[in-house]
């Protein structure tokens, strides 16, 4: 394999559409309020694209070194696991990537704020910092979260309540309650494929001691677990279509979720944690293709 090629498994692609629905979101709900602005939309979707693959990048280095990844990993093979790259060409990679995200970020910061605005620039741009530092210490160091059973509460936080909430004070400068029932659907929703993941490595993280949610709660309560986040999800996109949708047919988005009851109950009878690898990339998808619903129903 080239090494184009491993650098584009390991930037792992197919994980980019979740990382946008946020943003899309966000966007949305700015559309409606009549301050879309197209440099901030791009600009928004490619600094959250610089921080997906520099976790990806991250996820693949942290795992490597300590040994996470290894024969008896279910999922698609790492590039520094399958000697693709190695762990210097992938920190590297790391450091070049945060480095350009993190100029497209204060870039994104500028077209929206201005040099007037310099506390809000200040705050984003703290935002950033922690995106950057979020995205590496999922996996990588002594501290690393994602070996705590933390990973989900920063999903939800950064995938779901910054990546909507945030997107959308960049285009207004303000906020509204309404924000914050999508905001937490996009999150749950972006924890739900993270529980996936690792329901589906809950075995072969056991034993080298990567303590994840399903690690904690055993297959059966992580399944429930599962079905919780899909329900809440699920409750908190109806509400507020229930409370700030203008016509019927603006339900629409919400019909992602049918697919998503015939995921779930396949992931409740099936026992095989190999079996669960593509239903990440039906929850992901059915995320991205909810929040672009969600434009389209504003747009029209």
């Amino acid at each position: 394999m080239s090494k184009t090629k491993a650098w584009l498994q390991a930037a792992r692609l197919r994980t980019l559409p979740l990382s946008f629905s946020g943003i899309i979101v966000g966007s949305a709900m700015a559309f409606k309020a009549g301050y879309f602005e197209t440099c901030i939309f791009i600009l928004a979707l490619l600094t959250t694209l610089g921080f997906q693959v520099l976790s990806n990048f991250a996820n693949d280095y942290g795992d490597g070194v300590k040994g996470t990844d290894n024969e008896n990993r279910i999922g698609p093979k790492r590039a520094l696991q399958s000697g693709l790259l190695t762990a210097g060409e992938l920190k590297k990679g790391m450091m070049l990537t945060a480095f350009l995200t993190l100029i497209v970020a204060v870039f994104l910061i500028y077209i929206a704020f201005g040099t007037e605005n310099t506390v809000y620039f200040a705050l984003f741009f703290l935002f950033g910092i922690a995106s950057i530092i979020a995205a590496i210490k999922y996996t990588v160091g002594k501290s690393a979260y994602g070996y705590k059973a933390m990973g989900d509460l920063f999903v939800f936080l950064f995938f779901g309540l910054l990546s909507v909430v945030g997107s959308y004070f960049l285009y207004h400068q303000q906020l509204s309650l309404a924000l914050f029932l999508p905001a937490i659907t996009i999150g749950l929703l972006s924890v739900a494929v993270l529980n996936l993941n690792n329901m589906r490595d809950r075995a072969a993280d056991k034993e080298v001691q990567k303590i994840t949610v399903p690690v904690l709660l055993g297959e059966k309560n992580a399944k429930k677990y599962h079905a919780f986040l899909l329900l809440t999800a699920y409750t908190t996109a109806f509400l507020y279509f229930y409370f700030f949708a203008e016509s019927w047919w603006q339900y629409i988005p919400l019909v992602v979720f049918l697919p998503l009851l015939k995921h779930y109950a396949f992931v409740i009878t099936h026992k095989n944690p190999a079996a669960l690898d593509p239903e990440l990339k039906k929850v992901a998808l059915s995320t991205f293709f909810f929040s672009v619903l969600f434009f389209v129903v504003f747009l029209l």
